[in-house]
């Protein structure tokens, strides 16, 4: 392959990459996928190696983590908040729906508002109402921090595939 189309692969897939990077800044944007599909993409384009095979799983198992994380720091937050299982079930449910209602921003605000809403009319108290949005927003700060951290890990060993392949 033609050195300048190496070069032009490499900075693709990173423009791509630190698209996804940045994206996890927003809650929705699927950010660690965009990291993966991107090193997938790359591979395909230029080929698996050895090395490229096995850092792929890593790759691979970093973007499992990271959504794993994702859902099970948001969820804890809003547990040690105080929220029943149910509320958090109808908080996801009324974020998907608000998110294709009012994209992107919707899922942001219809999720806390319904879980803050279903908590008060539980709980007869929107202090504790409002505990349950504040484990979600801690929840959300801790999933981004994994998140962005994990995408870091994702894009060095992508780098390392590419330099060392």
């Amino acid at each position: 392959m033609a050195a300048w189309l190496q070069t032009a692969i490499f900075g693709i897939t990173l423009v791509f990459m630190l698209t996804g990077l940045f994206g996890l800044i927003i809650p929705i944007f699927p950010g660690i996928l965009v990291i993966w599909l991107s090193a997938l993409g790359f591979g395909v384009v230029t080929g698996f190696n050895t090395l490229g095979i096995w850092m792929f799983v890593f790759i691979t198992l970093l973007a499992i983590a990271g959504t794993l994380v994702d859902n099970l720091f948001m969820t804890a937050g809003v547990r040690q908040g105080g929220a029943a299982w149910s509320t958090i079930v109808l908080g996801v449910l009324a974020g998907v729906v608000g998110t294709f209602i009012f994209p992107p921003i919707g899922g942001l605000l219809l999720a806390p508002l319904t879980i803050f809403l279903i908590e008060w009319r539980k709980q007869n108290d929107w202090r504790k109402a409002l505990q349950s949005i504040r484990g979600l927003a801690v929840g959300w700060g801790l999933a981004f921090v994994a998140r962005f951290g994990i995408g870091v890990v994702m894009i060095i060993s992508w780098i390392i595939w590419e330099w060392k392949g």
